[in-house]
């Protein structure tokens, strides 16, 4: 009688050495570089984007919160520029279409609603965000790919900024709840009882 065997090993990959994956991994690293100008070039175009955001603010809440991230935005761009030294790649920006969309989207909030209203700065408060949430999704993945390819100290770089956007993204949610939110929803009121 013959017995049955069966091959119960399970085929697993061999995960390389974090500094062999970052040696071994050209394509990666070439993936990963482009997507750090992708997001250098998004940061320089809000130094930008945000005064432009900050002038049109109804209160000073919010042009504040735009002003104290425009200089955060300054450091995370000194931070890149240290990431691509220490990748031995010069800081080169390569322009980035998502920002672009997203900037483009708050200048028609900008020129769409009423100047001195609670409703312009929810809608600035929408596209900001909207801006916070694209850095969080980039600087997220950056920091995974960082930690993958072994390069330690690029993942805590990028992570400093990944939780400074994080931050960013709590302090306008807190400005939108503070008031701007209600004013905005009694604009509507207003004008419907003076038009009464």
């Amino acid at each position: 009688m013959a017995t049955k065997t069966t091959n119960t090993r399970k085929k697993t990959a061999k995960k390389p050495a974090a500094n062999e994956a970052a040696q071994n991994d050209s394509k990666l690293k070439e993936f990963f570089i482009d997507s750090l100008k992708d997001i250098y070039w998004a940061e320089k175009h809000l130094t930008k984007a945000l005064p432009k955001m900050q002038k049109a603010a109804t209160t000073e809440e919010l042009r504040s919160a735009l002003e104290e991230h425009l200089e955060v935005t300054k450091t995370q761009i000194e931070r890149l520029e240290n990431v691509f030294e220490q990748m031995g790649e010069k800081a080169v920006a390569k322009k980035c279409e998502a920002m672009e969309g997203l900037t483009k989207e708050g200048d028609s909030i900008i020129e769409e609603t009423e100047d001195g209203t609670a409703t312009r700065d929810v809608g600035l408060i929408m596209a900001a965000q909207k801006v916070e949430h694209y850095e969080i999704a980039t600087y997220g993945s950056l920091v995974q790919l960082a930690t993958t390819m072994g390069l330690e100290d690029v993942a805590s770089l990028l992570q400093e900024t990944l939780q400074e956007e994080k931050d960013a993204d709590i302090k306008l949610t807190e400005v939108a709840e503070n008031n701007i939110n209600y004013e905005a929803a009694q604009e509507g009121d207003e004008e419907e009882e003076e038009e009464e």
